[in-house]
């Protein structure tokens, strides 16, 4: 006769207060048999405690009890091998219980499967039996109801960190997101402190200590001793929604690149600068790419030919006390907005204002990438823009370039008002450059109507070419393949020959 085994329950018991406990949280352990919790080896266990007054004489209590917690070990597996074998052998006593036709209702903090000892027990388990998961109440919603702060609004994005990453992963992460909550502290603080300085978000951190607990602590972040803080904290960046700007004697610029189309190409340390803002310049078409962030952030839009107009007003507003981000198309340093504002900063009456620039996906590599690797050796970046140069220097630098057997990345190459220059340009490099040279013509990469082709220099049609366009013209060593996909791959091989 065979016995019918017994149904396993993983049990969220919410952040600390037993009246957090759900309905069916009770209902799971009173229908069990046996009640389980992890614990420390000191024994006890806050799981037990919170459910406390629900566990009964006639319950069998398994303690599983983590051999070690932070400290070393001579494991041959290490840390994370002895740990493995903790998990198997709390796994086969539950499993026992089971097959013996046993309900077993593991207890866990907050929610089961959420940075929680249960999921270890469920991975083992969960396909071999019978098993429910009751959710419970996370210490993240614990954290923001104590603090009686919205976490997150309309669009925001909510990121929870794990304070263990490396710091410059907590950085990122941090001057990416809108909303966020860093779990695990304790020894992790410093850190995390430094990150959430260096992303700058340190004003708008808060701290939750023992959410719902006995010595539950809530504050700034700044406020807090380092010494102090235990592993049941969490920092948090709330909702930044309807946050008004501090009320700064002196703000900043900061020139942000946002790669060559939208969202996907902004670095996280360009989304923070964005996301950090009080106000956003740039050229409207740039600025459209930036999705609202905030209510309270302002923006102003301009027409793309009034760049040290758009650096002076920027200037203003950081001296009045804004923190502001002018927002460039791809490297703001590379035909863009950061020379336009260091050219205005650097008049005496701006020159104590601080002003960053931080880098983005320019058009060059964005196209060559779509392309295969054309700038895989040496290469030259010119405009063909003669508005703030004259065409005999734009000639002469093509000219060079192409002598010197460099592969070119064009910018602005031709625009409603400018379309002589590819033609002219192109029939300069003839005088130089085999007809059969591969020519990447890449437009609008990274957006909606991406077009990479590979042409030959003879065969390139300046009316095909616009300023949304970027030409990569190869060198004498530029290869061409076809791929099995049927894709055309441009690249440049590294190793130069010798004589040449």
């Amino acid at each position: 006769m065979s016995v019918v085994k017994g149904k396993l329950y993983g049990v969220g018991l919410g952040p600390g207060d037993p009246d957090l406990m759900t309905v069916a949280a009770v209902k799971a352990i009173a229908e069990a048999d046996v009640v389980a919790y992890h614990s420390a080896r000191h024994g006890r266990s806050i799981a037990r405690s919170i459910a406390a007054e629900h566990i009964r004489e006639d319950h069998v209590e398994e303690r599983l009890m983590y051999p070690l917690t932070v400290e070393t070990t001579d494991h041959p597996g290490g840390y994370r091998g002895a740990l493995d074998d903790f998990y198997e052998e709390a796994a086969a006593r539950l499993a026992a219980h089971l097959d013996a036709g046993r309900t077993v209702a593991v207890l866990a903090e907050g929610d089961p499967l959420f940075y929680g000892s249960y999921q270890h027990m469920h991975k083992r388990l969960a396909d071999r039996y019978d098993t429910t998961v009751i959710p419970g109440v996370t210490s993240v919603s614990a954290a923001a109801a104590r603090l009686g702060e919205p976490l997150c609004e309309a669009e925001e994005v909510l990121t929870i960190i794990p304070g263990t990453l490396p710091e410059d992963e907590l950085t990122a992460r941090l001057a990416g997101t809108d909303s966020a909550v860093v779990m695990k502290l304790g020894r992790t603080f410093p850190a995390v402190r430094r990150a959430l300085e260096r992303a700058g978000r340190i004003e708008d951190a808060r701290y939750v200590e023992r959410a719902f607990m006995a010595g539950e602590r809530t504050g700034r972040l700044t406020d807090v001793d380092p010494e102090s803080v235990p592993y049941f904290s969490v920092a948090v960046l709330p909702s930044r929604i309807d946050a008004q700007p501090p009320v700064r004697e002196q703000g900043e610029v900061v020139v942000v690149g946002t790669g060559p189309a939208g969202a996907p190409w902004l670095t996280p340390e360009s989304r923070g600068a964005l996301v950090n803002a009080d106000d956003l310049v740039g050229y409207t078409t740039y600025l459209d790419r930036v999705p609202v962030l905030r209510a309270s952030q302002r923006r102003h839009g301009s027409d793309n030919k009034v760049e040290s107009e758009r650096a002076e007003f920027a200037l203003d507003l950081a001296r009045r006390g804004r923190r502001v981000a002018v927002v460039s198309g791809g490297d703001p340093g590379v035909f863009a907005m950061a020379t336009a504002v260091l050219e205005v900063a650097a008049e005496p009456a701006y020159a104590d204002i601080p002003v960053r620039v931080l880098p983005g996906v320019t058009a060059a590599n964005a196209a060559a990438a779509a392309a295969g690797a054309p700038l895989g050796h040496d290469y030259a970046t010119i405009s063909l823009s003669d508005r703030l140069k004259p065409w005999d220097v734009i000639a002469g630098r093509v000219r060079a370039a192409a002598e010197a057997d460099l592969v070119l990345a064009i910018y602005n190459p031709g625009s409603k008002s400018r379309t002589h220059q590819v033609a002219a340009a192109r029939d300069l490099l003839l005088e130089v450059r085999s007809p059969d040279t591969p020519v990447v013509v890449a437009r609008d990469v990274g957006g909606p109507e991406q077009s990479v082709r590979v042409v030959t220099l003879k065969a390139l049609d300046p009316s095909e070419v616009d300023m949304r366009t970027l030409l990569l013209i190869g060198s004498s060593q530029t290869r061409v393949t076809e791929r099995a996909d049927g894709r055309t791959i441009a690249w440049t091989p590294r190793r130069y020959p010798e004589g040449r």
